[in-house]
């Protein structure tokens, strides 16, 4: 059983305070320690933390909603999930392959880009994953491509860490370009990041990718991904499309000369 951690919530007012800047105190040793949402290094560190925090006080439901969706969307087409080989981008300790892996998927794969989520995999739920890499996609090697590659995944998932630069545009893109044409894309990205309001690379990317001639959009659902530290629902869509070719270097260049 996993520790008890001690959390408290700021008492701040959520007009002043960013999504991605929140944070909250950890009470150990007699001391309090802030620490930010999107500090995951520092949460990933304390066994159970991570999921005290955000699923059974925030109620967080990314992972099975969007796994849900990808299963409704999959047989839809005839497809079976079962089948599939899938690279789990972001996959930080795990959450959103447990929740695959209930599916029977054939291979699942954990990238990320620092330690703590690695260790924090190993830690509480080993043998979860075929294989964990720590790779950064934005400066992806030939060699780290190859191994990817050499898993011929069919499938792409990226729950609760795109649009606040826990994966940069060019990441994503890259990863995307290492799922075999047909493949099957999963995410799920705050509803805001659909605005045409908003003008960061990776909501233009987003919004340009799903209506472009290199992803078909197959499902695409408005739900509460958790609440706020104020007890508001935080909405968020789950997207699930399908990739017809490779994406070329040119369109990720002309939304950045666009931003």
């Amino acid at each position: 059983m996993h520790k008890r951690h001690r959390i408290q919530f700021p008492c701040i007012d959520v007009k002043k305070v960013n999504q991605d800047k929140a944070y909250f105190y950890l009470l150990e040793s007699d001391k309090k320690k802030t620490i930010r949402f999107h500090d995951y290094n520092e949460i990933y560190l304390r066994q159970g933390l991570y999921e005290q925090l955000f699923y059974e006080r925030l109620k967080c439901q990314s992972p099975q909603k969007v796994t849900e969706a990808l299963k409704y969307t999959i047989e839809q087409s005839k497809s079976n999930m079962t089948e599939f080989r899938v690279l789990d981008l972001g996959a930080g300790n795990g959450m959103m392959g447990e929740s695959l892996k209930k599916y029977g998927v054939s291979r699942l794969v954990g990238v990320d880009i620092i330690s703590e989520a690695q260790d924090a995999v190993e830690r509480d739920r080993p043998g979860l994953y075929d294989d964990y890499y720590l790779y950064d996609f934005t400066k992806l090697y030939k060699p780290q491509k190859e191994e990817l590659e050499s898993w011929s995944f069919d499938c792409l998932t990226c729950v609760a860490a795109l649009g606040f630069g826990d994966i940069p545009p060019k990441a994503f893109f890259n990863a995307l370009n290492v799922i075999s044409n047909d493949g099957w894309i999963a995410l799920n990205i705050k509803e805001t990041f659909l605005y045409k309001s908003d003008k960061s690379g990776f909501s233009s990317l987003i919004r340009e990718l799903i209506f472009s001639e290199y992803v078909d959009l197959y499902h695409l659902e408005r739900y509460c991904h958790r609440n706020s530290i104020e007890g508001n629902p935080l909405y968020y869509f789950a997207i699930i499309g399908r990739k017809n070719s490779d994406i070329p270097k040119k369109f990720l260049e002309s939304l950045e000369t666009k931003a």
